[in-house]
This record gives structure tokens, sequence and C-alpha cells, in this order.
């Protein structure tokens, strides 16, 4: 199997060593440097139909980058499309969901398909509308958010509220639901106000057994970071 490992701290590589004949796929571009025994092809992952999905529905790109070790072994390094930390997840015993743009690189071994989420997670979980890609199949992910991340172990009878904006990646078999940070005092128009002047917002609650990824940054941080690095908004 191939060998994935987050190399440096701050907006780190993945840097991924396979052996003759093993392949993994990432997002295009992400490529940054690899050995010459190394092949890479854009291709159109699970079919134009899927390929249509990804791209549209969750902004990832409609030819992937696929690399192989065709000529012996060999290293290359990854960079993510998010500029902050990366996590290695093993699918298999457990498929993972992920949110728009935080899919970096698997091994061909992992499939990654286009779900449907129901009507309140489309239009306020802030997880990829109502489409989101769900990775299955076997072998090693990576994933990536905004700054730093950070895995939550949830467990029954334990549930884990978090802001939406936050999450980068879940174990399929958790429960989540949407509702707010705030006390349950006061209605649900109370609850509603209360949560946007607290400035939390929709929050996700997770139940069951299994992980969620976190990022310490939010998306609007990530928005307002872009704004910063245009022309005139120095």
């Amino acid at each position: 199997m191939a060998q994935f490992t987050v190399t440096g701290d701050v907006d780190p590589f993945l840097h991924v060593s396979m052996q003759r004949g093993e392949k993994i796929y990432c997002e295009s571009n992400a490529m940054v440097m690899m050995e010459s025994a190394l092949d890479l092809k854009g291709k159109i992952t699970g079919g134009i139909g899927s390929a249509l999905m990804r791209r549209f529905a969750n902004g990832e790109s409609f030819f992937q980058t696929h690399i192989e070790a065709t000529r012996g072994d060999g290293d290359c390094l990854l960079s993510p499309t998010l500029p902050g930390a990366i996590e290695v997840l093993e699918v298999g015993h457990a498929s993972y969901k992920l949110t728009d743009g935080a899919f970096v690189a698997a091994e061909s071994g992992v499939s990654l398909n286009v779900r449907t989420q129901n009507v309140g997670s489309a239009l306020f979980g802030g997880t990829g509308g109502f489409f989101i890609m769900e990775a299955t199949g076997m072998g090693k992910l990576a994933v990536s958010g905004f700054g730093s991340s950070f895995a939550i172990d949830v467990e029954p009878g334990k549930d884990v509220v978090i802001d939406n904006a936050h999450v980068v990646a879940w174990d399929s078999r958790l429960h989540h639901e949407i509702t707010v940070a705030t006390s349950n005092s006061g209605g649900f128009f109370g609850q509603i106000v209360n949560s946007v002047t607290s400035g939390e917002g929709m929050v996700l609650k997770f139940s069951g057994q299994g992980k969620v990824i976190i990022c310490s940054r939010s998306r609007e941080s990530f928005a307002s970071w872009l704004l910063k690095l245009m022309p005139g908004n120095g």
C-alpha cells in the first residue's frame, strides 16, 4: 500500500511513497513534485456523470490527477487547495463524508461518490448543499481544512456540537442534525436570535460512534483571507 506522510507544520505537503504498480489520485493541480519512475495522467474518475456531479454540486475538478508507479518505486509531493493542515484517514471499516474542497488525495481502492442530503442539512448545514461527497472502498484518504486540524472521537451518549463552518469530514455512520448552540429556552425564534447574536449561528450535532475532523478556521475566514490577497485589498 502507498505510504501517506504529512510533511511540515504550516501549509504542509502530503508526501506519498509508492511501490511499482501502485496508484493514487488527487485533485487537479495538487502535484508539486514527483520522481521519474511515476507517471501522471488527467482522468475522469467514475465516469462523466460522476465527474459532472462532483464539479457542479461540490466544486471538485472535472478531471482528477492519477499518479502511478509504472517504472519502479517512487515518491511525490502533493499540496492541498486550502492553506491548512492535512489529515490522513483509513477508509474501509469506516467511510467518510467530506465538505466542499476537503479532498486532497486517495489510494486507488477508495471511491468518491456523490450523495444527497436532507433539506435541513442542505439549507443550513454548510456542508456541501444538497449533494455531498462520500469516500468508500478501501485505502488511505487525505483531507484538508483551513488552518490547524483536530480529530474528535464521538462516542454513544456523548453528543458533540460543532460549528458547521469548521467541519472537514466525518464518519458516515454518525448521525448529524442541525441545531443552535445556545440555550433551548425562549422557543425556536428566541433560540435563533440568541444564536445569531452570540456569533455562533447554526451548528451541527453529531451522535453515535465515529470520528469527526475539524479545522481551526472557518470558511468565512478563508473567504476574508482570499479577499486580502486581491489587488487593492492588502
